[in-house]
């Protein structure tokens, strides 16, 4: 299992073309100019290590993104909100392009234009070692308390039994409260990213002891990709078209397994936690 964690200077100098400083403009995607000039800008939710301020190139997904728009010719700017108003200022404020990153659904197939992967997630059941497997299937969580984030899609299978009331779950702010709701035992179960609970478990506010304590299900959720919200009007659909025809010319299958593994080495060289 791989354990993630926010890192410093080992790993300041990966990927310096997606740090670049640049003047801020007032529209979403600067008019073509000087590098100074083009400039598109972002709505995000703090999700480490997938799109995060404390990490090298704003997360994994950042960076594949900011690597996509170079070269186009454009400097990425990510400005961080809660998780519900990123969607909001991503989808409606004319001085974003779109928000990120984000699962793909019906529902939002209404809302986005939406780019090509930008990072492949896989979602978790994490329980408590002391109190036991809870279940091989969704079917046998029905009668658990299940923690989930307020906004986040856990697939069709999972949100139509939670519709269908199947599952009882209750919403968190975010993920780093639900895992120590969970701690506390006031959730059963919850629901979350892979990479994400080790990045969590891996920072200051959870210790060794707490780390030992969380087991996983990993066979219940798909694998699923991240993307691009691009919003839903003409310009939109031209950036995503851009977005994607650009991204053609990168691999960014490697670009996202170079990623972990450097912040992986710089891990290796970094200070165990206690």
């Amino acid at each position: 299992m791989r354990f993630l964690r926010t890192v410093g200077l080992p790993f300041c100098f990966f990927m310096s073309s997606t740090l670049a400083l640049a003047q801020q403009a007032a529209s979403p995607m600067a008019a073509p100019g000087t590098a100074s000039s083009r400039i598109v800008r972002f709505a995000a939710e703090d999700w480490p290590p997938f799109i995060s301020r404390s990490l090298p190139a704003d997360g994994m997904s950042g960076a594949m993104v900011s690597a996509i728009f170079e070269r186009m010719g454009y400097v990425v700017k990510y400005e961080y909100f809660p998780w519900k108003r990123a969607m909001q200022f991503g989808l409606a404020s004319p001085r974003y392009a779109g928000f990120l990153a984000v699962w793909r659904t019906p529902e939002r197939e209404k809302l986005c234009h939406f780019s090509v992967p930008v990072g492949n997630t896989q979602g978790v059941l994490a329980y408590l070692k002391e109190d036991g497997v809870p279940g091989a299937t969704l079917a046998d969580l029905g009668q658990l308390r299940i923690g989930t984030v307020a906004g986040y899609s856990n697939g069709e299978q999972f949100d139509g039994m939670v519709a269908r009331g199947e599952l009882k779950t209750e919403e968190g702010l975010n993920d780093a409260t639900n895992l120590k709701k969970l701690l506390i035992k006031r959730y059963r179960v919850i629901v979350i990213e892979r990479h994400v609970l080790q990045h969590l478990l891996m920072g200051r506010n959870f210790s060794k002891a707490e780390r030992e304590r969380i087991a996983v299900i990993d066979t219940v959720f798909k694998e699923r990709p991240v993307h691009v919200c691009f919003q839903r009007d003409a310009e939109g659909a031209a950036r995503q078209k851009r977005f994607n025809e650009a991204a053609r010319d990168l691999d960014t299958a490697r670009l996202e397994r170079d990623y972990w593994k450097r912040l992986d080495q710089s891990l290796a060289a970094a200070p165990a936690h206690p």
